[in-house]
């Protein structure tokens, strides 16, 4: 079992930028793949972004890619989501997820074995 604790949400301007912290704690954190996901009031938890294990290989949904990036820092067991020109359609409570196993991209909520508590965030148009 793997703990995840994130940090970094807040209130942005759209166009603004924000950082999400995810700190794991628990297992082996280098062995599994991680990602975010974000759920909006009303809506289903979708998925945002996803890293390999090791880090060499990146997944984003499309909504979000060439404005978010995902990476990780093996050696301080944390990922982190740079989200860049924010809109108000990405206002949403984002979690950090782990991989269930060493085998799957967490790219789906069916592959996630772990959450956070979710952090909020708040794009004002």
């Amino acid at each position: 079992q793997v703990q995840l604790v994130e940090s970094g949400g807040g209130l942005v301007q759209a166009g603004g930028s924000l950082r999400l912290s995810c700190a794991a704690s628990g297992r082996a954190f280098s062995r599994y793949s991680m990602g975010w996901f974000r759920q909006a009031p009303g809506k289903e938890r979708e998925f945002v972004a996803a890293i390999s294990a090791s880090g060499g290989s990146t997944y984003y949904a499309d909504s979000v890619k060439g404005r978010f990036t995902i990476s990780r820092d093996n050696a301080k067991n944390t990922v982190y989501l740079q989200m860049n020109s924010l809109k108000p359609e990405d206002t949403a409570v984002y979690y950090c997820a782990a991989g269930r196993n060493t085998m799957m991209v967490v790219t789906t909520t069916q592959r996630v074995g772990s959450w956070g508590q979710g952090t909020q965030v708040t794009v004002s148009s």
